[in-house]
């Protein structure tokens, strides 16, 4: 255990971890290939491209509406939606083309447009249609549409650092400024310095790539994502993305498979226990006890075992039946049970993933960092337009 607040298991725990793995570790640590450059945005350290004296003023507005796709929004909703409950703010996202969406166009609101581009054809659509309100701009430093409209706005710009892939921007200014004018304390997301001294961190990180490259190697790649709380949703779908887009070429990669719990008990349960075998589980869970409790005078005899249970604690219970009968079944999980929601366990649970996505990529002799196949969607879609 390396944080009293979160909790990590293994797929299957072994005192000796690869030693090539360790060695790849370790450069990544070390920054010896430019692209590591990221990781400075773990650390408190790190020094952002706004001055958050100045990005204060901005804390007045009562409103976010957030304008980006993927990892542009994506962490943006997953710190909301986990933190929800500290948070009082609302927050839009325009994180797709709905042509239903409505307006959220208020004077009170602050509408940051995010795109490291400066080109992205939704985010570009979306501001046009829906934004009117006083707006803030998140994009790489060069000559791009979006670039150029937030000079002719006069609106404020704060550089994406061109070094920071979207899908690995949590911790640098597209998540954490958002979170600053959340009410939330950036500094609290950062436990890197202390997280990669921590030889639990280190064994947890190392056994987990070594079992997830064994998974791939024996033709396991789906990689089912059991959800037992409703606000890590958007959590997981930050991590859908991170795994897939990051892993997922050359013919190789893992298909993230987020599956809400006890729910689907009741649907995909049977093809996990008794169908093919290419599956393996991450299972997703926070402690919360202030959950309802079940009305002792409406239970029907036969069912007392109910008595005084909460919602939580039967869910929990749900929870240690999955894990008793996938051990029996020989099926490989682990487990992410969060003890405490705060800024911290948040910003250790991005540090671990992109850590581990990153270092899955080198294992694999891939480049975590880039997207080139769906590069071609976006040309073809332009050339359809034109």
């Amino acid at each position: 255990m390396f944080s009293k607040k979160l909790k990590i298991s293994c797929f299957d725990f072994k005192k000796k971890n690869n030693k090539k793995i360790i060695n790849i570790y370790s450069e990544i640590l070390q920054k010896k290939d430019p692209s590591y450059k990221l990781i400075d945005t773990f650390s408190n350290n790190y020094q952002y491209s706004y001055n958050k004296r100045k990005i204060a003023r901005y804390k007045k507005y009562k409103a976010l509406s957030i304008f980006g796709l993927g990892g542009s929004s994506l962490c943006i909703k997953a710190i909301y939606d986990f933190l929800k409950f500290k948070i009082k703010k609302k927050v839009y996202f325009y994180d797709n083309l709905d042509a239903s969406a409505t307006s959220t166009i208020n004077n009170k609101n602050l509408d940051i447009i995010i795109s490291k581009s400066g080109s992205t054809l939704e985010t570009i659509i979306n501001q046009n249609i829906f934004s009117k309100s006083k707006k803030l701009f998140i994009t790489e430093n060069k000559k791009s549409y979006l670039m150029d409209l937030a000079l002719k706005l006069k609106s404020e710009i704060v550089e994406h650092r061109n070094f920071v892939g979207g899908r690995y921007s949590a911790l640098s200014e597209v998540g954490m400024l958002p979170a600053e004018l959340l009410g939330l304390k950036s500094e609290k997301f950062k436990k890197f310095d202390n997280l990669i001294k921590n030889k639990n961190f280190t064994n947890t990180l190392i056994n987990n790539v070594e079992m997830m490259y064994k998974f791939y190697s024996l033709g396991k790649t789906n990689s089912v994502i059991l959800n037992f709380d409703k606000s890590l949703i958007s959590l997981l779908e930050w991590y859908q993305q991170l795994l897939s887009e990051s892993l997922g070429k050359k013919g190789k990669g893992f298909f993230p498979i987020i599956s809400n719990l006890p729910k689907d008990n009741h649907s995909l349960m049977q093809l996990y226990l008794d169908g093919n075998k290419n599956n393996f589980f991450t299972i997703f869970d926070s402690i919360d006890h202030k959950a309802p409790k079940i009305r002792k005078k409406n239970l029907l005899s036969g069912y007392n075992f109910l008595k005084n249970k909460s919602i939580k604690s039967i869910m929990i219970a749900q929870k240690h039946a999955v894990k008793r009968v996938f051990k029996k079944q020989g099926l490989k999980f682990r487990n992410f049970e969060i003890l405490k929601k705060d800024e911290e366990s948040l910003g250790i649970i991005f540090t671990y993933l992109m850590l581990e996505t990153i270092l899955l990529g080198k294992v694999m002799k891939l480049n975590p960092f880039d997207q080139p196949a769906v590069e071609s969607i976006k040309k073809e879609t332009k050339r359809i337009l034109s």
